[in-house]
């Protein structure tokens, strides 16, 4: 199970959004990490995807 971490950023008049999302890889037991920074109301879609 994939887990999620969000943290926001604000530079100057735009507001982001840093996205930490962990992804298993193929049908080993291993994971990685996926960041992205993005607006807050795309980070629930983000997410969702695999």
């Amino acid at each position: 199970m994939a887990k999620k971490s969000v943290a926001s950023i604000q530079t100057g008049s735009k507001r982001l959004t840093k996205a930490i999302k962990m992804v298993k890889k193929g049908e080993s037991d291993n994971y990685s990490f996926v960041e992205k920074i993005l607006p807050p109301d795309l980070v629930n879609e983000w997410l969702s995807k695999k």
